[in-house]
């Protein structure tokens, strides 16, 4: 019996929309979106001209009893807001990340899915991409061993991104959480839950200028994070450390380091922005890495991979992967670094996750007929 596509509507239509749109309207059978809101009317019409779905009010969102899922892309400030209306009005709902700024904030949307039954996803999915499924399936082969130790770095000019996307200086927008998100998803997707947390958290020189020529002198504040250290306890025994510098030089492409060590070898992954790229593994006895052939599909642009694997969830009855409790826990991580730079303590995690299966294989042998039918790929 065919599977009904869960019809979904977008909130918020900023730059990202776009790529998400590409995906879910021409990737994903079981996403059926009919329609996108923004505050800016605008927006959201050059967005459904383009796509061929209707400008929605958040009112007609919320009446409209055939819409299942809604995708909230706004900006970080924004999250708790819109998605707690959207749990209250019964939708199941898929955010970009994180799911709140404030922690305490993200347990009450938590809370009130569960309570009332919803799914309730966020981003980052690059998880669920090739390269860090790839990584993933190396590490759980055994190749390299026990794996040891992990370690990141990434750098990006706060000067650039704060003029050219103003969200990025406003709590929720800096260094850790709006792009250390990533790695850490991806660490936590591989090794599972962490235990324990310390680190250092500064904004480096908070007071700028614009220099865009209609607003060139005016000063702006830096209000979030510019540079984050942490070192991780996991529960399975690996030891982690980050080091996330936006007081430093962004590259393009970017290129962050996301290295694990094991026992019988070294495996280095891919940018955990992309779902894409090179996992290259050094073997014990070996000095130069080679590279893995990807295990998995999805290596190009797929944000959205993570809503179509939700609304796949929804209709089979099982939890999804790039579910709430992860994005809960992957935002603690990320609040104990800095109450740890506060209080000059280490913190215990309070949450945990179930980690979740891998994404099955595709493109080979009969494992291809079930990735098709979990993944909802339009050939």
């Amino acid at each position: 019996m065919a599977i009904q596509p869960v019809k979904t509507a977008i909130v918020g239509c900023g730059v990202i929309s776009e790529a998400y749109l590409e995906t879910m309207t021409r990737k994903f059978k079981i996403l059926n979106v009919v329609g996108c809101c923004d505050l800016n009317q605008r927006k959201a019409e050059i967005r459904a001209q383009k796509y061929g779905i209707r400008v929605l009010s958040m009112e007609e969102i919320l009446a409209d009893p055939s819409i299942e899922l809604v995708v909230n892309l706004t900006t970080p400030t924004a999250h708790y807001g819109v998605i707690k209306q959207l749990l209250e009005g019964g939708k199941h709902v898929y955010t970009e990340k994180v799911l709140s700024v404030e922690l305490e904030q993200a347990a009450e949307l938590v809370k009130i899915a569960d309570q009332k039954g919803l799914y309730l996803g966020a981003a980052p999915d690059t998880f669920l991409g090739s390269a860090i499924q790839t990584a993933r399936y190396v590490v759980d082969s055994g190749m390299i061993g026990e794996i040891s130790s992990c370690a990141c770095t990434l750098t990006r000019d706060s000067e650039l991104f704060s003029r050219a996307f103003p969200f990025t200086a406003q709590p929720g927008g800096g260094i850790g959480f709006d792009v250390g998100i990533y790695p850490i998803t991806a660490l936590l997707s591989i090794l599972g839950p962490v235990a324990e947390v310390s680190g250092i958290v500064q904004t480096r020189q908070p007071e700028r200028y614009q220099l865009s020529p209609e607003h060139f002198g005016e000063p702006f504040r830096i209000e979030c994070e510019n540079l984050m250290s942490g070192m991780l306890r996991f529960h399975c025994g690996t030891i982690g450390t980050l080091l996330f510098d936006a007081n430093s030089i962004f590259t393009q492409p970017e290129k962050p380091n996301l290295i694990l060590f094991g026992t019988l070898g070294i495996l280095y992954m891919a940018d955990p922005n992309q779902f894409g790229g090179d996992v290259k593994v050094i073997l014990k006895g070996n000095n130069e890495p080679f590279v893995m052939q990807q295990s998995h599909a999805f290596s190009g642009e797929c944000r959205g991979l993570g809503v179509a694997e939700m609304a796949w969830s929804l209709r089979r009855g099982r939890k999804n992967r790039a579910n709430k409790e992860m994005a809960f826990h992957a935002l603690e991580v990320l609040h104990g670094i800095v109450r740890s730079s506060e209080t000059r303590t280490s913190i215990v995690m309070q949450s945990t996750f179930e980690k979740m299966p891998p994404i099955p294989r595709g493109y080979s042998g009969q494992n291809f007929f079930d990735f098709i039918e979990e993944a909802g790929i339009a050939l």
